[in-house]
């Protein structure tokens, strides 16, 4: 007790104001709407954050020997610094409500009443003081280990030898936490993944449908994702009845991961049922990368397998069990060696093919997915024997491929929506813009960016600790607040905060990718033989009505 109030009364004003000014600062508002608790959790650890650095500056200034305030000055310093910080906090308070009721709106959400200021002062004083609490056991740790040292060496030397204990103790306990709970929820993951397994629905019926009794891929190692997505979308009928035309059954190949046990295995697999099915007689063939846990966005898929009366053909590998979070931890790796294996294979047989009478070919993502796309897309298969386009939705910020377009962009076109040269070979859309405009007609090659403008996990900067990111140097997007301003550090920790948030935004927004906003782009990049305007509008109408996920009701 006596430890806990020295540490509560050594608490520095100074400090704690710059860590109260970084509170104030992370009220104004960000990508995505926040709600009281998840801005309390924030703001606690800002202060948190703001208090360290004013630590660190401390002693700094202590070590270099530069001159201090006498007592009385201090108190002055101290009173005008905490008028100063105060206010800033009460003008932040009193807009924080009116920041993110338009930040609501722009995104069709109820506007809230309440800002709740009392869970937010709640919930930032306890992340606050658990932030403490936690730095006050390191420092007391630091100084123990410091006063052994200092019973055989001199003072300067116990002092750098104590943080270089301190940092690798904390180093070993958080590695092995953090692994030790990394490899916990892989074995968790695959266990349910095994799971499904064992409880595998009835294989399909008809022959030519992957994992059926004909098939060469087994169905109960299929897993949950791939059963789901070749038994979901729509069929022949499905198709006739929304186009009035003849249709076909589209195709759709899945290899989970236990289906083989190499990259390589599963995509020579998946190449090995689509020539089963005769997918290279159809006239569009798109090979798509999953996300983290093998899921295939129905929103993305049932709408071109509309567009081309089901004369289409889509394959896909799995490569990881795990969240995409942990997946792109964890298995990075893997998943650009499965996306590349699948793409070489099957771009290598498409190469040996009549120009005349094989498919058009195609690369697809979402999210991780369009990350290993976008990866296995390589220069080769850009230049020899060229695919005939892709479409990636919401590219993480990490991808090489996207971060090299991005920065191509013709000066003066926003950076969430760039204009690449005259159009002819790239083209970006987003819930405000289908990709339809250009300067110059598509070339031979199309390629379609979908992202939205308030999506972080596109446009997340790591350097937004000390510099603004490049879109927030443009005038707001449609759907972006226009009192987002760059704070150093406190804007790093609000993108943060709003990958996290990303995927529960509404549809359309954020990171959450849906049917609507797939069917330009699909058009653009696909070219559907006698598609119209009018048809594209029918389509989205009919993915509105009821259906949740895709475009069928099945």
């Amino acid at each position: 007790m006596h430890w806990l109030r020295s540490q509560i009364t050594g608490l520095s004003i100074p400090c704690l104001m710059l860590g109260l000014f970084f509170f104030a600062a992370s009220l104004t508002p960000s990508l995505i709407p926040r709600g009281p608790v998840v801005q309390g959790v924030l703001g606690g650890i800002v202060i948190a954050l703001g208090y360290l650095l004013g630590r660190i500056f401390s002693l700094i200034w202590q070590a270099a020997d530069l001159p201090r305030l006498n007592k009385r000055l201090r108190f002055v310093f101290n009173a005008l610094l905490a008028a100063a910080v105060l206010t800033l906090a009460a003008w932040t308070f009193s807009s924080n409500l009116e920041w993110q009721n338009a930040l609501r709106a722009k995104m069709q959400l109820e506007p809230v009443e309440t800002q709740h200021l009392a869970i937010i002062l709640a919930t930032a004083a306890l992340t606050f003081a658990v932030a403490f609490l936690i730095g006050a056991l390191i420092a007391t740790l630091f100084r123990w280990i410091r006063s052994r040292f200092y019973r055989f060496m001199p003072a300067r030397r116990a002092n750098v030898l104590g943080v270089v204990a301190v940092v690798l103790i904390l180093f070993v306990v958080t590695r092995d936490g953090i692994f030790d709970r990394a490899v916990t929820a892989l074995d968790e993951s695959y266990e349910a993944a095994q799971k499904l397994f064992d409880d595998a629905p009835p294989r399909p019926t008809r022959q030519n449908q992957a994992g059926s009794a004909a098939s060469l891929i087994d169905w109960a190692a299929m897993g949950q994702p791939g059963r789901d997505f070749v038994l979901s979308g729509p069929d022949a009928n499905a198709i006739s009845a929304f186009t009035g035309k003849p249709a076909m059954d589209p195709i759709r190949v899945y290899v989970g991961r236990a289906n083989g046990e190499t990259p390589k295995e599963r995509a020579e697999l998946a190449l090995a049922e689509l020539k089963r099915l005769n997918a290279f007689e159809r006239e569009v063939l798109i090979v798509t990368s999953p996300t983290g846990t093998g899921w295939m966005d129905p929103g993305s898929h049932d709408p071109v397998e509309y567009m081309h009366d089901g004369n289409i053909a889509t394959v896909s590998a799995q490569y990881s069990y795990l969240q995409s979070p942990l997946a792109l931890i964890l298995e990075t790796r893997t998943g650009l060696d499965q996306a590349t294996a699948l793409l070489e294979v099957v771009h290598r047989y498409w190469k040996t093919l009549p120009e005349d009478s094989r498919p058009r070919l195609y690369a697809h993502g979402l999210s991780l997915g369009a990350w290993s796309s976008m990866y296995a897309t390589n220069l080769f298969r850009l230049v020899d024997d060229p695919i005939d386009g892709a479409f990636w939705a919401g590219p993480p910020f990490p991808s090489d491929l996207w971060q090299y377009v991005q920065n191509a962009r013709q000066p003066g076109s926003p950076w969430v929506l760039p204009t690449i040269e005259d159009g002819s070979l790239v083209r970006y859309a987003s819930h405000f813009a289908d990709a339809s405009h250009a300067e110059a007609d598509w070339s031979r090659m199309r390629i379609v960016f979908l992202q939205y403008s308030s999506d972080p996990i596109v446009f997340y900067d790591p350097f937004s600790v000390w510099r603004a990111p490049p879109w927030m140097n443009d005038p707001p997007a449609e759907d972006v607040s226009e009192h987002l301003t760059f704070i150093p550090i406190v804007t790093q920790f609000q993108l943060a905060l709003d990958m996290a948030l990303s995927f529960g935004a509404p549809p359309g927004h954020g990171h959450a990718y849906f049917a609507q906003d797939y069917i330009s782009p699909w058009v653009q990049v696909t070219a559907p033989e006698g598609w119209t305007a009018e048809d594209t509008e029918r389509l989205k109408t009919h993915c509105d009505l009821g259906f949740q996920n895709g475009c069928s009701n099945d």
